[in-house]
């Protein structure tokens, strides 16, 4: 048994556990996916209390490594996604 949950096998799941079709289940968990990256594309804070939140931040330009050389390598400002684990979650 692999230590990952893999979307087909959350389909599964969520589709016993709500007792609906599999079909019915990915269009939901694609929607929900869908509605996430979207406000945070729209800069907006993403809130599933109990479970945890997503919000985008920006990331400044800063010098690096590279590992493998040593040497110093630009690294151009942008963003990521931060989540934050809710009670229920902790």
């Amino acid at each position: 048994m692999s230590n990952t949950l893999t979307k087909s096998e959350l389909i599964d799941q969520v589709s016993g556990a709500a007792d609906i079709s599999k079909a019915a289940a990915g269009r939901a968990i694609d929607a929900l996916l869908d509605n996430i990256k979207g406000a945070l594309a729209d800069g907006q804070k993403v809130e599933l209390r109990g479970f945890g939140s997503f919000e985008r931040v920006e990331t400044a330009a800063r010098t690096g490594r590279n590992p493998k050389t040593g040497e110093p390598v630009e690294i151009p400002a942008g963003s990521r996604v931060k989540f934050k684990a809710g009670k229920d979650l902790k």
